[in-house]
């Protein structure tokens, strides 16, 4: 049995590379992104190229009525959703304290806390019914490091990472797993051009991250390997905090 993986925000950065690692493991991967059409084709036609199975659903993941037409459609082309990975993001704006409003604070919240709820309730039918899934969450090391400024992501992200632990022993009886990933500054297209001099001083393994070395960790928390790991928070950034 083909196990099936919906990567959201996959049409680019993180995403895609995640995407074409599960490809690569053998699972049939529903690329999504909420508008890229372009993109999520040139992943899925990458994929296939590599002799992968994939296929490509946008679909806005924080809507509701989205969220569940999504998974009913890669329920119909692919199978049941084994493996979940929620990754996509929204912008990141710097807001000072004085400036933050309870908009700004939804805006995250709406990426981190009511996406992967929308996506976990859609995919647990399946799940359930298959006797188990992995669920992993991509978060951030920024909880740790507390930066001026980011306070409603860094809100966010704790929450997502506070989910990961509630919905492990909550789910943990259906023999589902929910982890997250929590990378430290991992360059991707968006980042061309920005100075990595300063960040890179500070990161013990003295290079930056590649988007690989998440996908490798995304790799093992969805194969057997990782079976047994639940409610955990896998931090991939070097050492850097």
């Amino acid at each position: 049995m083909t196990l099936v993986a919906l990567v959201t925000g996959a049409s680019r950065g993180l995403g895609a590379v995640i995407a074409r690692r599960l490809a690569a493991d053998g699972l049939a991967v529903a690329v999504n992104s909420r508008k890229d059409a372009e993109g999520v084709e040139r992943v899925v036609d990458e994929i296939r190229a590599a002799g992968g199975a994939a296929e490509g659903f946008l679909a806005d993941v924080t809507d509701e009525a989205g969220v569940a037409d999504l998974v009913d459609r890669i329920t119909g082309r692919l199978g049941p959703v084994d493996v979940l990975v929620a990754n996509a993001t929204g912008p990141q704006p710097l807001i000072a304290l004085p400036d933050l409003t309870w908009e700004a604070h939804l805006d995250q919240l709406r990426f981190f806390v009511k996406s992967p709820t929308l996506l976990v309730q859609a995919v647990l039918p399946g799940m359930r019914e298959r006797g188990g899934g992995r669920v992993i969450q991509i978060g951030s090391d920024v909880v740790d490091r507390n930066l001026p400024g980011m306070s409603a992501y860094i809100a966010a992200k704790g929450a997502q990472h506070a989910l990961t632990e509630a919905w492990a022993r909550e789910l943990g009886p259906y023999g589902i797993t929910v982890n997250v990933v929590a990378p430290g500054w991992i360059p991707v297209e968006r980042h061309a051009g920005l100075d990595q001099s300063g960040y890179l001083e500070e990161v013990p393994l003295r290079r930056m991250g590649t988007p690989e070395d998440v996908a490798a960790a995304v790799s093992f928390l969805a194969s057997d390997g990782g079976a047994f790991i639940t409610g955990q928070r896998v931090t991939v950034n070097g050492g850097h905090s």
